[in-house]
């Protein structure tokens, strides 16, 4: 695997630092040799995201991170995925002296590091490599609307959610490997940047292309995982949320997209507004319920189970909100995080492949 650290000043382990959590807990390209954070370091990055240790120490600057190797990254990432998508001040050196050590950058920001003179003059000198992942294609290589995911003879499962940065890429990861594990062939499609720097075969930077065209693409990777992979389940990583007055694509364009079988809804119950400028805006929360209405009428499908996100919350008040959904909703809720996503799988097969 290729060696990278991920360069994450002031965001791990908060909203923003979302694409450094996910590289840190599961990376099928990379072997992440470190988090650059002056403001968590030291310590190991998964102990502080999950109370696990991985293995992957904190460093409160690139210098030292180097210093501290045998031999430095190939890559540096971009870990953070703000609002608007714009890189940091506070980024432009580090990002700078790793072009000039000869260390490559890959970003997934809105704000394409390679048309930047002064990183593209660092990278030429030393032979580095610049890589902006949240680009569309050319436009002459787009993909259209045809409507024939719902011709698909396998099961199609979008994560969708209540908000942003709630944790349904989390979630679709472990539903796939829960049921892969299960002995029931299932296919991951990413939709966002951090799902394919983890090196999602299939996938697009869902808000980086054109509206005209975006349903048609990711319609068309999930035909091509189909195709190609012949799952029996595909699962779909969800945007922002059907409700969520800032984004008008995301999920929509999803469920249009997917045409699913039936919806998974990840909730944070002790969110109190939005993830979404949230010190200015304060935008409430939906209920669960409504959420849920929102899914059965636009997506005209079931809500098949309940995922929680724990922000806030102790393991015995998560035991306690899942027992209460459960009861209420008639599905199974969970925390993958914590209590796995072998109940979501079994549900799935016991609805849809037995």
């Amino acid at each position: 695997m290729e060696t990278a650290a991920i360069i994450c000043e002031g965001a791990f382990g908060k909203s923003p630092g979302k694409t450094a959590a996910g590289l840190v807990r599961r990376s099928y390209r990379f072997r992440i040799v470190g988090v650059i954070d002056s403001t968590s370091a030291p310590g190991d990055a998964g102990e502080i995201l999950d109370g696990v240790n991985r293995g992957i120490p904190m460093y409160p600057s690139l210098q030292e991170l180097i210093s501290s190797l045998e031999s430095p990254p190939e890559f540096l990432i971009v870990g953070v995925a703000p609002v608007g998508g714009m890189l940091s001040k506070s980024f432009r050196a580090p990002i700078r002296e790793s072009l000039k050590a000869g260390i490559s950058v890959i970003s997934g920001l809105h704000e394409h590091l390679a048309e930047d003179p002064e990183f593209l003059e660092a990278a030429k000198k030393s032979g580095a490599t610049i890589t902006d992942i949240r680009k569309e294609p050319p436009l002459e290589k787009m993909r259209y609307f045809r409507n024939i995911a719902k011709e698909l003879p396998c099961v199609r499962i979008p994560i969708l959610g209540t908000d942003a940065a709630i944790g349904k890429r989390t979630t679709a990861l472990e539903l796939t490997e829960a049921l892969n594990k299960l002995g029931e062939k299932t296919v991951f499609v990413a939709t966002g940047q951090t799902g394919l720097l983890q090196g999602s075969k299939y996938g697009i930077p869902l808000d980086a292309i054109r509206g005209d065209y975006v349903v048609g693409e990711l319609e068309g990777e999930i035909v091509r995982a189909y195709e190609e992979e012949r799952p029996k389940v595909i699962i779909i990583e969800g945007q922002g949320s059907l409700s969520h007055p800032a984004y008008v694509t995301g999920s929509r364009a999803i469920v249009n997209a997917s045409a699913p079988t039936g919806v998974v809804l990840q909730h944070a119950p002790m969110r109190k507004h939005r993830t979404f400028h949230e010190d200015e805006l304060h935008l409430p929360m939906p209920s669960l319920e409504s959420e849920m209405e929102f899914v059965r009428t636009y997506a005209k499908c079931p809500v098949i189970a309940i995922t929680l996100n724990h922000q806030g919350m102790t393991r015995d008040e998560v035991k306690e909100a899942m027992d209460m959904y459960q009861e209420r909703y008639g599905v199974p809720c969970t925390d993958v995080l914590w209590f796995g996503a072998e109940r979501l799988a079994k549900e799935i097969i016991v609805r849809f492949l037995k």
